[in-house]
């Protein structure tokens, strides 16, 4: 689920980024959204459901579950994620490190900022440090955060 979120983001959206194992919402106060079987994968957890002759729900949106049950014919894709999942399956035929070497390039970081927003113009000025490095595949100490992990960013938009 991961690796797919990440591949969909830069091939559907033009974006990198990925999913965090825990995130706070925006929308309601208070309230975190905790992924439990962040690292599992999925063919151990349908295992399990097998083994234990359980039946999950495939999404809550019935919207999502309706187009990925229609979409089992591989020429009528209709989901983005099953197509993005069958692109997965695909390249593990050739490289079967394929999703440890997607999920292995993931860095990440931690940053403060601020936006101010003068109507026609948004103004943000951000600080980040790096916290995992995928090109030595380690984590930053903080001793090493402020000797050159860390960026200061400033841009100027218009506000969406």
């Amino acid at each position: 689920d991961v690796i797919e979120t990440i591949l969909m983001g830069m091939l559907y959206s033009g974006q990198y980024q990925a999913m965090m194992p825990k995130l706070r919402s925006t929308n309601f106060e208070g309230m975190e959204l905790i992924r439990p079987m962040y690292l599992i994968r999925e063919e151990h957890i349908k295992a399990w459901r097998d083994y234990n002759h359980l039946r999950f729900l495939q999404c809550a949106c019935r919207f999502t579950e309706e187009n990925e049950l229609l979409s089992n014919d591989s020429s009528t894709l209709t989901s983005k994620r099953l197509e993005t999942k069958n692109l997965i399956a695909s390249l593990k035929k050739t490289n079967p490190q394929v999703e440890k070497n997607l999920f292995r390039s993931t860095a990440a970081d931690v940053g403060l900022g601020a936006r101010v927003d003068l109507g026609m113009v948004l103004i943000r000025f951000d600080l980040g440090m790096k916290v995992y490095d995928p090109s030595v595949q380690e984590w930053m100490g903080l001793n090493e955060w402020f000797h050159g992990n860390y960026a200061f960013h400033f841009g100027i938009g218009y506000p969406f």
